[in-house]
């Protein structure tokens, strides 16, 4: 199966903070990948490479083929990448209806405002509300459809369900499973193993800005408390 994205020798950081070094990590087409580590280990970082948010100083990051590493954010938009970044950043001052629209990229077949609103019936039910108003279950739902909005060919989530309430989890996990079933490629990053478990078809573990394991469910079912252990603290 080929890549989607393929991320080669990868380093990063801020300052003089380095907090990548030499990450390489693939994403196949048309599966579901994780990037897996405790905080601080680099998940986001590499995230924030992978959107144009932080460019790197060296390394490649292949999308389709064409290295777009250091490339600007819409470039990499427009290459088919859709974020649901870590705490949301809905726009607060928009309604839900404005905020998926701010982002629509319309595609044939693809996910209309009519589609999002139907798949998450929060939404529609707040749907004139501005993002400042909605729950933090809501905004995760919102920075999720919006992202959904660019008809993404890679949809990534930062901590997917992080902070949120169980019902508004079991809803957010099921959408993942559905956009799995729908063979939409994904990169998750959240904490909840036991439901990586069930959704997952790539493993990666980060350590301190380097992966340090990686293989498919089979493999992580057999060396999962090998794993476990690059997770807790």
């Amino acid at each position: 199966m080929s890549n989607l994205v393929t991320i080669r020798g990868l380093h990063a950081g801020y300052g003089r903070a380095e907090v990548l070094f030499g990450v390489d990590l693939a994403i196949p087409r048309g599966q579901v990948s994780t990037l897996m580590g405790r905080n601080g280990m680099g998940k986001t970082t590499t995230v924030r490479c992978l959107m144009g948010l932080l460019a790197p100083r060296a390394g490649a990051i292949e999308v389709n083929g064409a290295d777009l590493a250091g490339a600007p954010p819409y470039r990499i938009a427009r290459a088919g990448l859709g974020l649901v970044p870590e705490g949301r950043l809905i726009f607060p001052s928009l309604t839900v209806t404005e905020n998926l629209r701010a982002c629509a990229r319309p595609a044939p077949g693809g996910w209309t405002e009519a589609r999002i609103l139907d798949a998450f019936p929060r939404l529609a039910q707040r749907r004139r509300n501005l993002g400042f108003q909605l729950s933090g279950g809501e905004q995760q739902m919102l920075a999720i459809g919006r992202a959904l909005m660019t008809n993404p060919t890679l949809l990534i989530l930062d901590e997917a369900t992080e902070g949120l309430a169980p019902l508004i989890r079991a809803e957010i996990w099921a959408m993942l499973g559905r956009l799995k079933a729908e063979g939409l490629t994904i990169l998750l990053i959240d904490k909840n193993i036991d439901e990586l478990a069930r959704i997952s078809d790539c493993y990666n573990v980060i350590e301190k800005g380097g992966i340090v394991w990686r293989g498919d469910a089979a493999a992580f079912r057999e060396s999962r408390p090998e794993v476990e252990k690059y997770l807790h603290l």
